[in-house]
């Protein structure tokens, strides 16, 4: 049976229809290739180039010759190109170029969405646009803001040519011209220059890459890239490798940056740093999925070192900048521009426009020299530099900075500095803010809330175990007096700089002391005890017990009233009281020493401290002082012993209550004005 069937004319008659069949389809097949093959392709330039530029309503050509190779991915080759950009864009093409090699993906094509994986281009030169409301000149739809218009490109290969990049909601506006460069390193192929604008600050870059740019396709290597540029006053050289052009995903790379501040970085970049003086900073920079990591910092800012890390996570809807910075060694004076304070105030640059002049000008007659003292009565020495609202609201913080050793502080012996600066949601916060000061401490917090105009502050500091030896060092006669002292600041204010806080502040400030000892023939000098300095002077200086000593000041609207001002040692009681307006920045303190021991010649008189912070004066007080001189004169007109007897100091002073002193100096004071 098996048999049989198998020779039965009917199973030869089916295959070989099926045969036959197999055969057609294949020949059909082998035609249509070949036909497709052999299809002459620029026939159809013109209805492309009419439905392209109908479908993007822009004008679109291919100048000289079309070719399409087909497969899983069709490979199209376009000799001569060129594509408009928007009516909106200022440069008229988006692309022209000597030709075009695009490798188009055919599914994503089927379902609306452009894909290319590679494309080649022969001298292209490109103009891209982008305007603050979103519109972009590359995106192909009719409206350029949905980015879903935009093609996918994974690979971009250039040999020369030209690219216009415009955003003006950056302040960008640079041209950067690029060429393959057969003679270089094999890795490092490209060339670039680039020049214009960016943050509206003058731009200049220049650099090597590979040639092979992986805008979205992943990279089978990490693309390396080397770059130094000029923005504004910033300068930076760059070398390392990116693992993805796009997102700059596994960026690694080497950096030298120097600029005239940290605070110019805003512009740039969008990272909020404060003011500081000229820096030159190295490290690595790295970036994985939406954090920059700098590691490795070491550089100067001004005269002082910085080291550290820091990260920039802009995953949060508030980008958020942390880390650890230190300094081994820190000039005190470059902490000036942080509160608005010049780097510089030595008048250079007044010496440079002086030295400018021409020899005309110097040849002239000098002018009358000014009033320096008149002047310097009128100068403000508390900064005035505004405050940043906004740009303290554009970032977070969570940084870490200490200084081992603090130089150059001539006001105060600051000696070390440790902070927490945080900032959140614009409030700012030192907190805990530490300086090691004259031995001891001054320790707490200082707050700006930037969401109020003008911002709100409030400080709360506490001093602790300051040398009265080490707190004025420039002072000779304090050197050997010794004791403790304490004290507190506990300020609330409004403004947008150091002045305006200082001027409308309101709190309480004081400084206290218990038992040491002090400089006698200081005391003396104040009391203008003659025959007691004659003495210290022919036999030496001594030191004289201090029993206590204490200062405060209640503050209202930037005037500091004092609450009290005692100074009581064994041989002197020093009672003062008086005001300083931070407004107006003036001192009106007056002095009345009082001897607790007898002696002759002098003249004792209260001491009145006055003027400016700028140029505060310190004398007796000239009616008192003239009433006794009078009475000196008075009396030796008579008879000169009567003259020596109007100088006798009977010792009024008495000892102060300490206890009660201390207590007044440390009570908390009256409701601040809100």
């Amino acid at each position: 049976m098996a048999g049989h069937a198998l020779d039965s004319p009917s199973w030869f008659s089916v295959h070989r229809r099926g045969l036959w069949w197999a055969g057609a389809c294949a020949a059909v097949l082998a035609a249509v290739s070949a036909a497709l093959v052999f299809f002459p392709w620029d026939l159809m330039r013109g209805p492309l180039n009419r439905y392209v530029s109908e479908r993007t309503g822009r004008h679109f050509e291919i100048t000289r010759h079309l070719d399409v190779r087909l497969g899983r991915t069709l490979r199209v080759s376009l000799d001569g190109v060129e594509f408009a950009n928007p009516d909106w864009a200022r440069d008229p093409y988006l692309i022209q170029a000597e030709g075009a090699e695009i490798d188009v993906s055919l599914w994503p094509l089927l379902r609306g969405r452009l894909d290319l994986p590679r494309v080649s281009l022969r001298q292209p030169r490109l103009a891209l646009q982008l305007e603050p409301d979103g519109r972009r000149s590359w995106a192909l739809g009719q409206d350029t803001s949905d980015t879903s218009t935009v093609p996918q490109v994974g690979s971009l290969l250039v040999d020369r040519g030209s690219l216009h990049f415009l955003a003006s909601g950056h302040g960008a506006d640079i041209v950067a011209e690029f060429a393959i460069d057969a003679s270089a390193s094999s890795s490092l192929p490209l060339s670039y220059r680039a020049r214009g604008t960016w943050a509206r600050q003058p731009f200049a870059a220049q650099g090597r890459t590979g040639s092979v740019l992986q805008l979205s396709a992943p990279l089978q290597q990490p693309f390396p890239a080397q770059v130094s540029l000029t923005a504004g006053r910033t300068r930076l050289k760059a070398s390392g490798t990116v693992a993805s052009l796009v997102s700059l995903d596994g960026a690694d790379a080497s950096f030298d940056l120097q600029g005239q501040s940290l605070a110019d970085l805003y512009k740039l970049i969008g990272v909020v740093l404060p003011e500081t003086p000229p820096y030159a900073l190295r490290g690595r920079l790295s970036k994985q999925a939406k954090a920059w990591t700098v590691a490795g910092i070491q550089g100067r800012l001004g005269r002082s070192d910085l080291s550290g890390s820091l990260v920039y996570d802009y995953a949060h809807p508030v980008p958020l900048l942390s880390g650890k910075l230190q300094s081994k060694e820190l000039d005190f004076n470059d902490l000036g521009p942080l509160v608005g304070v010049p780097a510089d105030r030595t008048g250079t640059a007044t010496a440079t426009v002086a030295a400018g002049s021409s020899s005309s000008q110097r040849a002239a007659a000098p002018a009358p020299a000014p009033d320096r003292t008149a002047a310097s009565r009128q100068r403000k020495l508390l900064p005035t530099a505004t405050l940043d609202l906004e740009r303290l609201k554009a970032m977070n913080a969570d940084v870490w900075y200490s200084a081992a050793d603090v130089q150059h502080v001539k006001a105060l012996p600051l000696d070390r500095m440790n902070v927490h600066v945080k900032l959140d949601g614009g409030v700012l916060q030192l907190d805990p803010l530490t300086l090691g000061i004259a031995g001891g401490s001054l320790a707490g917090q200082l707050r700006i809330d930037a969401n109020a105009n003008p911002a709100a502050v409030s400080t709360r500091l506490e001093a602790r175990l300051l040398q009265l030896n080490q707190l004025l060092p420039a002072v000779a006669l304090t050197r050997s007096s010794l004791g403790k002292l304490n004290g507190r600041v506990d300020l609330q204010a409004r403004g947008n700089s150091a002045a305006q806080m200082l001027a409308s502040s309101n709190g309480n400030v004081a400084l206290l002391m218990g038992q040491g000892e002090i400089s006698n023939i200081l005391l003396e000098f104040l009391g203008l005890d003659g025959g007691e300095i004659i003495k210290f002077l022919v036999r030496g200086d001594r030191n004289v017990r201090l029993r206590c000593a204490a200062t405060a000041f209640d503050v209202k609207q930037g005037l500091m009233s004092s609450r009290t001002l005692v100074l009581d040692t064994d041989d002197t009681v020093i009672n003062g009281h008086g005001q300083i307006n931070l407004a107006q920045e003036t001192l009106d303190i007056v002095l009345d020493p009082l001897p607790k021991d007898r002696s002759i010649l002098s003249l004792r008189s209260p001491l009145k401290i006055g003027g400016t912070f700028a140029a505060p004066s310190a004398g007796p007080d000239k009616l008192a002082l003239a009433g006794r001189a009078g009475l000196v004169l008075a009396l030796g007109a008579i008879n000169p012993l009567l003259a020596l007897a109007a100088t006798v100091e009977t010792g009024p002073g008495k000892d102060e209550d300490c206890r009660r002193v201390l207590a007044l100096a440390s009570a908390p004071a009256a409701p601040r004005s809100r």
